[in-house]
């Protein structure tokens, strides 16, 4: 495995073979340093393959659930208890349009169209 400092950054490079599947084995090393579990982010950018961590989805908003419980006047345990609650029905929601986006995507459903979306009738 090649180290190269890069910009200050601390890189460990490794050249690892693709199947004849396009399949590839991520580095034990790699797997156990970002904690991997069962699915990764898979990102073009900038004509690069960008590996990445799936982020718990209720990260992003537990700032904003935790506002709205304690305006709400949650606190305590009955805070825990409606945060997690919160938090669960929001992944649900995520994941129906998750579900949503890929059936119209592989044409199983009818997306809205530009209009559906911009019209300026008040119907």
């Amino acid at each position: 495995m090649g180290q190269l400092k890069d910009n200050q950054k601390q890189i460990d490079r490794k050249i690892i073979r693709v199947s004849n599947k396009r399949q590839i084995t991520i580095p034990l090393k790699y797997f156990e340093k970002l904690q991997l579990g069962q699915e990764i982010e898979c990102v073009l950018e900038d004509n690069q393959i960008v590996l990445k961590p799936v982020q718990d989805q209720t990260f992003n908003y537990s700032v904003e659930i935790l506002k709205e419980l304690v305006a709400e006047g949650y606190e305590g345990t009955d805070l825990i208890y409606a945060f997690k609650s919160k938090s669960n029905q929001i992944n649900q929601a995520v994941e129906t349009l998750i579900d949503e986006a890929e059936a119209i995507g592989r044409g199983d459903k009818q997306g809205a169209s530009f209009n559906d979306i911009f019209s300026m009738d008040d119907d």
